[in-house]
């Protein structure tokens, strides 16, 4: 009896400590997005994050990039519902860009030619004002956002876990800039910083980049912030650039597949995911920070914005070792090449996993909706 009691003790220790190493090993990360919706790589890079069983989530930052800020945070709210994690916070940021403002970039453009894409500044025919929030074509939300901004959200994360989380940055870096601004320390105390940015010299004919190939959207949105971030401490910067972007495309194939799968994110996707009309940009800087090994071409370059107020104002800014200047630029890892059989797969497998966590999810309650005519365009 004493044996087996001992037996019983010593199988329940494993088991604590294989729990306890399980939830050790879970990855702090927060989303910062510009979450543009429904569908789109906005909210399918959150989705991967949300799926996968090694990531812990502490919340989403919402920043104005691909629409406006207000309408983005409905979106993202209403993702959560849908897929049964509405226990996430979602966290308001920054409704406009540091410098930059919509008007002086009109008369840029008069003396320095037509920017491709201009996200919430797009003449769309259903172009709004930044404090508007539509009526969402997957529903309204009924959940609110958290009483909180996020640069300060952001600073209390990384107070509260020192070391261990990783800033997740899928649009534009003023969330971040805020932060940095509120709290020197923020960037040395994370984990590291993820994000999908930057171009050096992509291999397309796509019209945003063909004639401006150190153009990204994501930086040129908001240059200052973009400097701010990019000179800070971080323990590592690793870039998704356009470079890599381009290689990749949600196809029709992919759909039919994720649609087999009746679950709320793989329906989510089915409905409203618009294969063939763009690049999975902010997709691969997630799945590419939960598996590296995706990437199969990468450049360390010392890296910034270009902040002179002419033709390059926004463009991206690279050195070697070798040629760097005598400032305090700050290496990254560069992604350039990438498996895209072993992406797809990668993507469609989680996808069409079971939600952790999930509680109540609502997608499957909706009624169906048509999915929107698929064109090429950038971003969403």
């Amino acid at each position: 009896m004493k044996k087996f009691a001992r037996f019983v003790f010593f199988a329940c220790a494993v088991l604590a400590l294989s729990s306890t190493a399980a939830a050790q090993e879970k990855q702090y990360v927060v989303i910062d997005q510009d979450a543009a919706g429904p569908g789109g790589t906005d909210m399918l890079s959150i989705l991967i994050l949300l799926q996968s069983p090694k990531v812990e989530p502490l919340g989403i930052t919402v920043v104005t990039g691909d629409a406006w800020r207000d309408e983005e945070v409905a979106h993202a709210l209403r993702l959560l519902e849908l897929i049964g994690r509405a226990d996430i916070p979602v966290v308001p940021g920054a409704a406009f860009p540091l410098v930059r403002t919509e008007q002086w970039t009109q008369l840029w453009q008069q003396m320095y030619g037509k920017i491709v894409y201009l996200g919430a500044w797009n003449q769309r025919p259903n172009r709004h004002g930044p404090y508007e929030v539509p009526t969402l074509r997957e529903g309204n939300p009924s959940t609110r956002p958290l009483n909180e901004d996020a640069a300060h959200f952001l600073v209390r994360m990384v107070r509260k876990y020192p070391h261990q989380v990783t800033i997740y940055e899928g649009g534009p870096m003023t969330n971040l800039a805020l932060a940095l601004t509120l709290d020197p320390e923020f960037a040395e105390l994370s984990k590291g910083l993820v994000f999908m940015g930057a171009s050096l010299n992509p291999q397309t004919d796509n019209p945003e980049f063909a004639n401006n190939p150190r153009h990204e959207f994501n930086l040129w949105f908001d240059p200052e912030a973009s400097h701010i971030v990019l000179r800070a401490h971080w323990p590592s910067i690793v870039a998704t650039t356009v470079d890599v972007s381009v290689k990749t495309r949600l196809t029709d194939e992919m759909v039919a597949e994720i649609a087999k799968t009746q679950s709320p994110v793989a329906q989510y996707v089915a409905r409203y995911s618009r294969p063939g009309r763009s690049y999975l940009w902010d997709e691969l800087a997630a799945a590419a920070w939960l598996e590296p090994a995706l990437i199969t071409g990468e450049k360390q370059v010392y890296m910034d914005v270009n902040l002179d107020h002419g033709a390059g104002y926004g463009d991206t800014l690279t050195w070697s070792e070798r040629v760097k200047p005598a400032l305090d630029v700050q290496l990254v890892r560069a992604q350039m090449d990438v498996n895209m059989p072993k992406f797809a797969d990668m993507l469609i497998h989680l996808i069409t996993a079971p939600t952790p966590n999930a509680r109540n999810p609502l997608m499957l309650k909706e009624p169906a909706a048509t999915r929107p005519e698929q064109s090429l365009k950038s971003k969403n």
